[in-house]
Protein backbone atom coordinates (compact mmCIF):
# COMPACT_ATOMS: atom_id res chain seq x y z
CA UNK A 1 0.00 0.00 0.00
CA UNK A 2 1.04 3.64 -0.31
CA UNK A 3 1.92 3.87 3.40
CA UNK A 4 4.68 1.31 2.97
CA UNK A 5 6.97 4.02 1.59
CA UNK A 6 8.18 5.01 4.58
CA UNK A 7 -8.67 7.31 12.54
CA UNK A 8 -30.22 9.41 16.65
CA UNK A 9 -26.58 9.46 18.08
CA UNK A 10 -26.04 8.41 21.63
CA UNK A 11 -24.21 10.51 24.18
CA UNK A 12 -20.44 10.32 24.17
CA UNK A 13 -18.85 7.49 26.09
CA UNK A 14 -17.89 8.56 29.62
CA UNK A 15 -14.14 8.84 29.40
CA UNK A 16 -12.10 11.74 30.62
CA UNK A 17 -14.13 14.27 28.66
CA UNK A 18 -13.46 17.91 29.25
CA UNK A 19 -16.09 20.47 30.01
CA UNK A 20 -16.33 21.19 26.30
CA UNK A 21 -17.22 17.59 25.53
CA UNK A 22 -13.76 16.84 24.17
CA UNK A 23 -12.37 13.45 25.18
CA UNK A 24 -8.90 14.16 26.58
CA UNK A 25 -7.88 10.51 26.26
CA UNK A 26 -8.29 10.95 22.50
CA UNK A 27 -5.88 13.86 22.62
CA UNK A 28 -3.28 11.77 24.45
CA UNK A 29 -3.66 8.87 22.01
CA UNK A 30 -3.29 11.18 19.01
CA UNK A 31 -0.12 12.68 20.49
CA UNK A 32 1.30 9.21 21.16
CA UNK A 33 0.41 8.16 17.61
CA UNK A 34 2.26 11.14 16.12
CA UNK A 35 5.36 10.46 18.20
CA UNK A 36 5.21 6.83 17.12
CA UNK A 37 5.02 7.86 13.45
CA UNK A 38 8.14 10.03 13.71
CA UNK A 39 9.92 7.30 15.68
CA UNK A 40 9.11 4.67 13.07
CA UNK A 41 10.20 6.86 10.18
CA UNK A 42 13.51 7.45 11.95
CA UNK A 43 14.42 3.96 13.15
CA UNK A 44 12.12 1.74 11.00
CA UNK A 45 11.71 -0.77 13.83
CA UNK A 46 9.21 -3.39 12.55
CA UNK A 47 7.90 -4.17 16.03
CA UNK A 48 6.51 -0.65 16.44
CA UNK A 49 3.63 -1.50 14.11
CA UNK A 50 2.59 -4.26 16.50
CA UNK A 51 3.24 -2.39 19.75
CA UNK A 52 1.13 0.60 18.67
CA UNK A 53 -0.49 0.63 15.20
CA UNK A 54 -0.67 4.39 15.04
CA UNK A 55 -2.43 4.70 11.69
CA UNK A 56 -5.28 2.45 12.77
CA UNK A 57 -5.59 4.39 16.02
CA UNK A 58 -5.64 7.74 14.21
CA UNK A 59 -8.33 6.59 11.76
CA UNK A 60 -10.46 5.26 14.61
CA UNK A 61 -10.19 8.49 16.59
CA UNK A 62 -11.05 10.48 13.47
CA UNK A 63 -14.03 8.23 12.77
CA UNK A 64 -15.43 8.79 16.25
CA UNK A 65 -15.03 12.54 15.97
CA UNK A 66 -16.58 12.49 12.50
CA UNK A 67 -19.63 10.64 13.82
CA UNK A 68 -20.01 13.28 16.52
CA UNK A 69 -19.67 16.09 13.98
CA UNK A 70 -22.33 14.53 11.74
CA UNK A 71 -24.93 15.22 14.41
CA UNK A 72 -24.92 18.57 12.58
CA UNK A 73 -25.92 19.00 8.91
CA UNK A 74 -23.52 17.01 6.75
CA UNK A 75 -22.83 19.70 4.15
CA UNK A 76 -21.44 22.13 6.71
CA UNK A 77 -19.41 19.40 8.42
CA UNK A 78 -17.81 18.35 5.13
CA UNK A 79 -16.94 21.93 4.22
CA UNK A 80 -15.31 22.46 7.58
CA UNK A 81 -13.32 19.24 7.47
CA UNK A 82 -12.11 19.90 3.93
CA UNK A 83 -11.06 23.43 4.81
CA UNK A 84 -9.11 22.28 7.88
CA UNK A 85 -7.34 19.58 5.90
CA UNK A 86 -6.72 21.27 2.57
CA UNK A 87 -5.34 24.65 3.60
CA UNK A 88 -2.31 23.15 5.43
CA UNK A 89 -1.82 20.73 2.51
CA UNK A 90 -1.83 23.62 0.02
CA UNK A 91 0.91 25.42 1.95
CA UNK A 92 2.92 22.20 2.19
CA UNK A 93 2.45 21.59 -1.53
CA UNK A 94 3.50 25.13 -2.41
CA UNK A 95 6.75 24.91 -0.44
CA UNK A 96 7.59 21.37 -1.51
CA UNK A 97 6.49 22.03 -5.10
CA UNK A 98 8.88 24.97 -5.46
CA UNK A 99 11.71 22.86 -3.98
CA UNK A 100 10.98 20.01 -6.40
CA UNK A 101 10.85 22.42 -9.35
CA UNK A 102 14.32 23.57 -8.38
CA UNK A 103 15.38 19.91 -8.44
CA UNK A 104 14.11 19.19 -11.93
CA UNK A 105 10.44 18.33 -11.42
CA UNK A 106 8.24 19.02 -14.45
CA UNK A 107 4.58 18.88 -13.35
CA UNK A 108 1.77 17.69 -15.61
CA UNK A 109 -2.02 18.02 -15.50
CA UNK A 110 -2.18 15.76 -12.45
CA UNK A 111 -0.68 18.62 -10.45
CA UNK A 112 -4.33 19.45 -9.67
CA UNK A 113 -4.22 16.59 -7.17
CA UNK A 114 -2.29 18.97 -4.93
CA UNK A 115 -5.48 21.05 -4.85
CA UNK A 116 -7.83 18.17 -4.03
CA UNK A 117 -5.77 15.08 -3.15
CA UNK A 118 -8.33 12.39 -3.93
CA UNK A 119 -5.35 10.55 -5.46
CA UNK A 120 -1.67 10.65 -4.63
CA UNK A 121 -0.32 14.06 -5.70
CA UNK A 122 2.58 13.99 -8.16
CA UNK A 123 6.20 14.75 -7.36
CA UNK A 124 9.73 13.68 -8.19
CA UNK A 125 12.15 11.27 -6.59
CA UNK A 126 14.00 14.07 -4.79
CA UNK A 127 10.90 14.92 -2.74
CA UNK A 128 9.39 11.45 -2.50
CA UNK A 129 10.24 10.93 1.15
CA UNK A 130 8.39 14.16 1.98
CA UNK A 131 5.26 13.71 -0.14
CA UNK A 132 4.83 9.97 0.48
CA UNK A 133 3.14 10.78 3.82
CA UNK A 134 0.17 12.21 1.91
CA UNK A 135 -1.30 8.71 1.52
CA UNK A 136 -2.80 9.09 5.01
CA UNK A 137 -4.41 12.45 4.27
CA UNK A 138 -5.74 11.11 0.95
CA UNK A 139 -7.34 8.15 2.73
CA UNK A 140 -8.69 10.45 5.44
CA UNK A 141 -10.19 12.71 2.77
CA UNK A 142 -12.05 9.79 1.19
CA UNK A 143 -13.34 8.59 4.56
CA UNK A 144 -14.60 12.09 5.36
CA UNK A 145 -16.39 12.39 2.01
CA UNK A 146 -17.99 8.95 2.39
CA UNK A 147 -18.85 9.26 6.09
CA UNK A 148 -22.46 10.44 5.70
CA UNK A 149 -23.24 7.27 3.72
CA UNK A 150 -21.02 5.04 5.85
CA UNK A 151 -22.59 6.28 9.06
CA UNK A 152 -26.09 5.71 7.73
CA UNK A 153 -25.21 2.16 6.71
CA UNK A 154 -23.47 1.50 10.01
CA UNK A 155 -26.45 2.61 12.08
CA UNK A 156 -28.77 0.33 10.12
CA UNK A 157 -26.79 -2.77 11.14
CA UNK A 158 -23.69 -1.94 13.24
CA UNK A 159 -22.19 -5.37 13.83
CA UNK A 160 -22.80 -6.85 10.35
CA UNK A 161 -21.38 -3.70 8.70
CA UNK A 162 -18.33 -3.86 10.95
CA UNK A 163 -17.76 -7.52 10.10
CA UNK A 164 -18.22 -6.96 6.36
CA UNK A 165 -15.83 -4.00 6.39
CA UNK A 166 -12.89 -6.42 6.58
CA UNK A 167 -14.01 -8.24 3.45
CA UNK A 168 -12.52 -5.76 0.91
CA UNK A 169 -8.97 -6.04 2.24
CA UNK A 170 -9.22 -9.83 2.42
CA UNK A 171 -10.39 -10.00 -1.19
CA UNK A 172 -7.80 -7.53 -2.46
CA UNK A 173 -4.92 -9.25 -0.69
CA UNK A 174 -5.87 -12.89 -1.24
CA UNK A 175 -8.01 -13.06 -4.41
CA UNK A 176 -7.98 -10.15 -6.84
CA UNK A 177 -4.87 -8.22 -5.93
CA UNK A 178 -4.71 -4.43 -5.54
CA UNK A 179 -5.11 -2.61 -8.89
CA UNK A 180 -2.22 -0.53 -10.14
CA UNK A 181 -2.22 3.24 -10.19
CA UNK A 182 -3.75 5.92 -8.03
CA UNK A 183 -7.17 4.25 -7.89
CA UNK A 184 -5.62 1.03 -6.65
CA UNK A 185 -3.60 2.85 -3.99
CA UNK A 186 -6.68 4.68 -2.74
CA UNK A 187 -8.79 1.52 -2.67
CA UNK A 188 -6.04 -0.49 -1.01
CA UNK A 189 -5.43 1.97 1.82
CA UNK A 190 -9.15 2.52 2.40
CA UNK A 191 -9.73 -1.23 2.63
CA UNK A 192 -6.96 -1.61 5.23
CA UNK A 193 -8.36 1.01 7.60
CA UNK A 194 -12.12 0.93 6.93
CA UNK A 195 -12.75 -1.29 9.96
CA UNK A 196 -10.88 1.15 12.22
CA UNK A 197 -12.87 4.13 10.90
CA UNK A 198 -16.12 2.28 11.56
CA UNK A 199 -14.89 1.32 15.04
CA UNK A 200 -14.78 5.05 15.65
CA UNK A 201 -18.48 5.18 14.78
CA UNK A 202 -19.09 2.26 17.15
CA UNK A 203 -17.25 4.08 19.92
CA UNK A 204 -19.27 7.24 19.40
CA UNK A 205 -22.63 5.49 19.25
CA UNK A 206 -22.01 3.39 22.37
CA UNK A 207 -21.94 0.10 20.47
CA UNK A 208 -18.63 -0.85 22.07
CA UNK A 209 -19.95 -0.03 25.55
CA UNK A 210 -22.73 -2.55 25.03
CA UNK A 211 -20.23 -5.21 24.03
CA UNK A 212 -19.06 -7.33 26.96
CA UNK A 213 -15.36 -7.10 27.68
CA UNK A 214 -14.95 -10.84 27.19
CA UNK A 215 -16.73 -10.54 23.85
CA UNK A 216 -14.35 -7.81 22.70
CA UNK A 217 -11.36 -9.93 23.68
CA UNK A 218 -12.78 -13.00 21.94
CA UNK A 219 -13.01 -11.02 18.69
CA UNK A 220 -9.84 -8.94 18.96
CA UNK A 221 -7.39 -11.67 19.88
CA UNK A 222 -8.23 -13.92 16.88
CA UNK A 223 -8.00 -10.90 14.57
CA UNK A 224 -4.55 -10.04 15.87
CA UNK A 225 -3.49 -13.68 15.79
CA UNK A 226 -4.64 -13.95 12.18
CA UNK A 227 -2.66 -10.82 11.33
CA UNK A 228 0.47 -12.24 12.91
CA UNK A 229 -0.04 -15.59 11.18
CA UNK A 230 -0.40 -13.89 7.79
CA UNK A 231 2.78 -11.87 8.37
CA UNK A 232 4.69 -15.04 9.25
CA UNK A 233 3.78 -16.54 5.89
CA UNK A 234 4.12 -13.39 3.80
CA UNK A 235 7.24 -11.46 4.84
CA UNK A 236 8.36 -8.63 2.58
CA UNK A 237 12.10 -8.63 1.89
CA UNK A 238 12.51 -10.85 4.92
CA UNK A 239 10.66 -8.42 7.21
CA UNK A 240 7.44 -9.00 9.14
CA UNK A 241 6.78 -5.26 9.40
CA UNK A 242 2.99 -4.78 9.15
CA UNK A 243 3.53 -1.48 7.34
CA UNK A 244 4.51 -3.50 4.27
CA UNK A 245 1.92 -6.28 4.69
CA UNK A 246 -1.56 -4.75 4.22
CA UNK A 247 -3.65 -7.68 5.45
CA UNK A 248 -1.56 -7.95 8.60
CA UNK A 249 -1.88 -4.21 9.09
CA UNK A 250 -5.66 -4.43 8.73
CA UNK A 251 -6.20 -7.41 11.05
CA UNK A 252 -3.73 -6.40 13.73
CA UNK A 253 -4.98 -2.80 13.76
CA UNK A 254 -8.58 -4.00 13.90
CA UNK A 255 -7.98 -6.13 16.98
CA UNK A 256 -5.73 -3.62 18.72
CA UNK A 257 -8.08 -0.68 18.18
CA UNK A 258 -11.10 -2.73 19.23
CA UNK A 259 -9.44 -3.44 22.59
CA UNK A 260 -8.23 0.15 22.91
CA UNK A 261 -11.64 1.73 22.33
CA UNK A 262 -13.55 -0.89 24.33
CA UNK A 263 -11.41 -0.64 27.46
CA UNK A 264 -10.37 3.02 27.00
CA UNK A 265 -7.25 3.55 29.11
CA UNK A 266 -7.40 6.73 31.16
CA UNK A 267 -4.59 9.23 31.35
CA UNK A 268 -5.73 11.31 34.30
CA UNK A 269 -2.28 11.42 35.91
CA UNK A 270 -0.65 12.50 32.68
CA UNK A 271 -3.06 15.27 31.83
CA UNK A 272 -2.86 16.62 35.39
CA UNK A 273 0.87 17.23 34.88
CA UNK A 274 1.13 20.81 33.52
CA UNK A 275 4.03 20.19 31.13
CA UNK A 276 2.61 16.94 29.75
CA UNK A 277 -0.83 18.50 29.40
CA UNK A 278 0.68 21.42 27.49
CA UNK A 279 2.57 19.10 25.14
CA UNK A 280 -0.61 17.13 24.43
CA UNK A 281 -2.46 20.37 23.70
CA UNK A 282 0.16 21.57 21.23
CA UNK A 283 0.32 18.19 19.46
CA UNK A 284 -3.43 18.15 18.93
CA UNK A 285 -3.74 21.76 17.83
CA UNK A 286 -0.88 21.20 15.36
CA UNK A 287 -1.44 17.55 14.44
CA UNK A 288 -1.63 18.17 10.68
CA UNK A 289 1.53 20.31 10.79
CA UNK A 290 3.51 17.70 12.73
CA UNK A 291 2.38 14.93 10.38
CA UNK A 292 2.93 16.85 7.14
CA UNK A 293 6.35 18.26 7.99
CA UNK A 294 7.97 15.48 10.00
CA UNK A 295 9.55 13.79 6.98
CA UNK A 296 10.87 17.15 5.76
CA UNK A 297 12.42 17.57 9.20
CA UNK A 298 14.04 14.14 8.98
CA UNK A 299 15.39 14.98 5.51
CA UNK A 300 16.69 18.39 6.62
CA UNK A 301 18.35 16.86 9.69
CA UNK A 302 20.83 14.97 7.49
CA UNK A 303 22.63 17.97 5.86
CA UNK A 304 22.39 19.83 9.15
CA UNK A 305 24.23 17.00 10.93
CA UNK A 306 26.75 16.93 8.07
CA UNK A 307 27.55 20.54 8.87
CA UNK A 308 28.04 19.61 12.52
CA UNK A 309 30.74 17.15 11.48
CA UNK A 310 32.75 20.14 10.24
CA UNK A 311 32.96 21.53 13.78
CA UNK A 312 35.68 19.63 15.69
CA UNK A 313 34.14 20.25 19.12
CA UNK A 314 30.79 18.88 17.99
CA UNK A 315 32.43 15.93 16.28
CA UNK A 316 34.28 15.02 19.49
CA UNK A 317 31.47 15.46 21.98
CA UNK A 318 28.22 14.68 20.17
CA UNK A 319 26.95 11.31 18.86
CA UNK A 320 26.57 12.68 15.33
CA UNK A 321 26.50 9.23 13.74
CA UNK A 322 23.60 8.03 15.89
CA UNK A 323 20.03 7.82 14.64
CA UNK A 324 19.02 9.06 18.07
CA UNK A 325 20.81 12.32 17.29
CA UNK A 326 18.94 12.61 13.99
CA UNK A 327 15.72 11.89 15.90
CA UNK A 328 16.45 14.73 18.30
CA UNK A 329 17.44 17.18 15.58
CA UNK A 330 14.29 16.30 13.64
CA UNK A 331 12.10 17.15 16.64
CA UNK A 332 13.81 20.53 16.92
CA UNK A 333 13.03 21.15 13.24
CA UNK A 334 9.44 19.94 13.74
CA UNK A 335 9.12 22.48 16.55
CA UNK A 336 10.40 25.17 14.17
CA UNK A 337 7.77 24.12 11.61
CA UNK A 338 5.05 24.25 14.28
CA UNK A 339 6.02 27.83 15.14
CA UNK A 340 6.55 28.98 11.55
CA UNK A 341 3.62 27.39 9.72
CA UNK A 342 1.41 25.83 12.40
CA UNK A 343 -0.70 28.98 12.57
CA UNK A 344 -2.15 27.93 9.19
CA UNK A 345 -4.17 25.33 11.09
CA UNK A 346 -5.74 28.18 13.07
CA UNK A 347 -6.63 29.98 9.84
CA UNK A 348 -8.11 26.75 8.43
CA UNK A 349 -10.19 26.30 11.58
CA UNK A 350 -11.24 29.97 11.54
CA UNK A 351 -9.46 30.65 14.81
CA UNK A 352 -7.24 33.58 15.66
CA UNK A 353 -3.72 32.65 14.39
CA UNK A 354 -1.21 31.93 17.16
CA UNK A 355 2.42 30.84 17.11
CA UNK A 356 1.60 28.28 19.80
CA UNK A 357 -1.89 27.18 20.88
Amino acid sequence: MAGAHRRTALAPSPSAATGTGRDRSFDVLRAVALVRVVTYHTFEWPWLGYAFPSMGVMFALAGSLMARSLERPAAGVLRGRLRRLLIPVWLFGLVLGVAMLLHGWVPGPDVLLWVLPVGDPPGNAWGEQAWAVLWYLRAYLWFVLLSPLLLRAFRLAPLPVLALSLLPVVVLETVSGVPDGRLGSAAGDASVFLFCWLLGFAHRDGVLDRLRGSGAVSVAVPLMAAGGWWAAGHPVDGSFDPDGIPLTQALWSAGFVLLLLRFRPRFDGLVRHPVADRVVTVFNARAVTVYLWHEVALMAAVPLIDLMWEVPALERHLPLDSLWWQFGVAWVLIAVAVVCVGWVEDVAARRKPRLLP
